[in-house]
């Protein structure tokens, strides 16, 4: 794998750990403890989410694979109704 795409995978399952996160938060069954160590977490979580996402931004631009496609100009008939 790329650079890129292991950048873009870590975003990915931050992203995915987090919303998992919140929804756990939402327990009522959590002690408060674990909801502040849960929150804790998050917000490390949060804090290398920004930092990748910073990452990802600072990057040149990928060439696409494929070349950009060149518009022509379409054949057009006209149909007279008579």
């Amino acid at each position: 794998m790329t650079q890129p795409e292991v950048l873009d995978q870590n975003i990915r399952a931050l992203q995915e750990w987090l919303r998992k996160a919140w929804l756990q938060l939402g327990d009522p069954s959590l002690t408060a403890f674990s909801r502040r160590e849960l929150r804790n977490q998050m917000k490390q979580c949060s804090a290398d989410l920004r930092m990748h996402l910073q990452t990802a931004s600072e990057r040149p631009p990928q060439p696409s694979a494929k070349p950009p496609k060149a518009f022509a100009k379409p054949e057009l008939r006209l149909l007279a109704l008579s």
